[in-house]
């Protein structure tokens, strides 16, 4: 099996109240399709999780319009943590995540008519997209990014995860890194200074070094399509120093806790990471390297891993095996009996929305 990216799956968020936090990206992000809501116990993490099994909830929900999704993960044996420091832009790990808009300025003005924590004015990035930040109640921040890139054209104006905003030491690490194992081969823009459109961001009047990355070469893969392309925007701070925002605390505490990939070609991923000095730190496989289904989230199943970039933001690779379309007759798509260099057909993918949750009580 050959190396695949599908697209970045999702981002983990960890929250308070998962289906609190669900009816907010439902209503304000049409994060509407659960590909998943599996209660139970994170048995693999246990580097990032104080070396004990916790008990957890989480769901995937997904935006059908285009773009990666939302793990959506809750503790359920402990109190989860906020930091002990205000998170300012230049923190090191994943400081905001990137959405994609189809009107930014619709966007824009729903969310302040509706009173949302909207961060500043629109601005316009060094591409010339449109954007603006916004807070969600937990204090989380989204970009809202113009784009016209969609794998279903509907009402919605917002889709799913663009990219994301992350805190860096060293960008020339990180630029090695993302390009080596992820393909974010191409630097659309690379700047230095103080940022005007930094400036509504907590830290955002600080110095900084600022890099968007995005990929040379379509994606493939299973829902290539329907995560669409991608970007990760590295920013080092140039004045004053930097914490690490997940300092003294577990994966799962509250804020983003790691990037995903969807991918095929676990195996390869694996020596490559290991041969970069980024060896696998929690790895799904069984020691024997038996070809099984080895985690199972309710009704899906397949491999997951994590690796470290150079600060230590976690990125989790998923090889899914078994994916749900129609739980009602048993209509189950086994991944692993399909070329995972090719995109599923349309119709296929377009199954996910017959699971679509028309509102999330709280």
């Amino acid at each position: 099996m050959q190396k695949v990216i599908s697209g970045i799956q999702q981002v983990g968020i960890g929250i308070p109240d998962i289906y609190e936090a669900w009816a907010w990206y439902h209503k304000y992000f049409n994060m509407d399709i659960p590909a998943f809501d599996d209660a139970g116990w994170a048995e693999l993490m246990l580097p990032y999780t104080g070396n004990k099994p916790q008990e957890r909830h989480a769901i995937l929900a997904l935006n059908m319009k285009g773009g990666g999704g939302f793990e959506i993960w809750q503790y359920k044996s402990r109190t989860p943590q906020n930091a002990s420091f205000d998170i300012k832009l230049g923190d090191l790990g994943i400081f905001a995540v990137k959405i994609k808009a189809e009107n930014v300025e619709k966007a824009f003005k729903q969310f302040k008519d509706e009173n949302l924590d909207v961060l500043g004015e629109i601005s316009i990035d060094q591409r010339g997209k449109k954007f603006f930040f916004v807070k969600d109640p937990y204090g989380n921040i989204f970009q809202l990014v113009e784009n016209n890139q969609w794998f279903t054209k509907n009402h919605a104006n917002i889709g799913g995860a663009d990219g994301v905003i992350l805190g860096v030491s060293d960008i020339e690490k990180s630029m090695e890194f993302y390009a080596n194992l992820f393909d974010y081969d191409t630097v659309l823009y690379d700047s230095n200074g103080k940022f005007d459109d930094f400036s509504a961001l907590p830290g955002g009047e600080e110095s900084f070094r600022r890099v968007l990355l995005t990929h040379s070469e379509p994606r493939k893969g299973p829902f290539s399509k329907l995560f669409g392309s991608s970007t990760i925007e590295l920013v080092q701070r140039t004045s004053g120093s930097s914490n690490k925002i997940y300092k003294d605390r577990m994966w799962g505490d509250l804020g983003f806790i790691h990037l995903c990939f969807d991918v095929g070609g676990m195996n390869i991923f694996r020596e490559e990471c290991k041969a970069a000095g980024h060896a696998f730190t929690v790895d799904s496989r069984r020691p024997n390297g038996v070809e099984e289904e080895v985690f199972d989230m309710g009704e899906a199943s397949g491999d997951f891993a994590y690796v470290e970039d150079p600060d230590g933001t976690l990125i989790e690779l998923v090889e899914a095996h078994r994916i749900p379309l129609l739980k009602k007759i048993g209509w189950y798509l086994n991944l692993n009996k399909r070329d995972r260099s090719k995109a599923l057909p349309n119709w296929m993918v377009r199954m996910l929305a017959l699971k679509r949750v028309k509102e999330v009580k709280p």
